[in-house]
């Protein structure tokens, strides 16, 4: 819902209680439910304002249960809706403003990609991979879907956007067709394929790779010529095996005295 919508909606909700305070306190007021007489909507608006800001200046009270129970309602209803508005409407007006500024600057970044890196996700080897890229002062960008994490690596001067991997309309705007190389690294292995079609879709000219921790995943990557696919299970399993096949070989030699 946008922030305008919001703020009808709570606008129309403080009206509805400021309205049932005075109507309420006005009526009972006149009939001996409170301490003095309240014979005018005004003096029912300033102990209905008074009451829900919590100031209580004590010269209106309840004086009987009736009395007591309209005003605790108040108060709950009261308190309720205006804290709610004020932690939505503020946290939604931070939001856009930290949406616009990714705008901004993105706008601004995607002027200057040309034959740059693209790692889309940032899993264990992205992340690897962005440190030692950084470090080389290679022109490389990072995608992601997780607006905390894209604040945390812009912190560390990171050129990081944020945007839906698995959808066209989000990923044309980072200029696949110029990119070199692009690098897939996401914990979800299965959506890597879909992210694949995208990018494929957007450009032929990038190598692209794929990391991935499953084997049936691993065989549709195939199956859409990704230029290459990395198990790094596989990768480990692989080295060690060898490392196994020298120890099992040198231990069957004989000892030369």
């Amino acid at each position: 819902m946008k922030v305008k919508s919001k703020i009808t909606i709570y606008v129309i909700a403080i009206a509805a209680v400021l309205a049932y305070g005075t109507v309420g306190t006005y009526l009972l007021g006149r009939y001996g439910n409170f301490n003095i007489n309240i014979d005018s909507p005004i003096t029912a608006l300033y102990f209905t304002i008074v009451t829900i800001s919590t100031v209580g200046y004590g010269d209106i009270t309840p004086v009987t249960a009736i009395g007591r129970v309209f005003v605790i309602v108040l108060i709950i209803s009261g308190l309720s809706i205006f804290l709610s508005a004020v932690t939505t409407l503020s946290g939604d007006f931070l939001s856009e403003r930290v949406e616009k500024l990714y705008h901004n600057t993105s706008i601004v970044n995607r002027k200057l990609l040309n034959n740059h890196i693209v790692l889309i996700g940032y899993d264990i080897t992205n992340a690897l991979i962005a440190e030692r890229l950084k470090k080389q002062r290679r022109n490389f960008i990072i995608i992601t879907k997780d607006k905390v994490l894209a604040d945390k690596l812009k912190d560390r001067d990171y050129n990081v956007f944020l945007a839906d991997y698995t959808r066209k309309g989000d990923m044309e705007k980072f200029m696949l067709n110029k990119a070199t190389d692009v690098v897939i690294d996401l914990r979800d292995s299965s959506k890597s394929v879909y992210v694949v079609l995208v990018v494929k879709k957007l450009s032929k000219n990038p190598k692209v790779s794929v990391i991935v921790r499953d084997n049936d995943i691993e065989s549709h990557l195939e199956d859409l010529e990704v230029d290459s696919i990395i198990n790094p299970a596989t990768l480990a399993a692989d080295a060690l095996t060898q490392v196994l096949d020298k120890d099992q070989d040198a231990a069957s030699k004989p000892n030369k005295e």
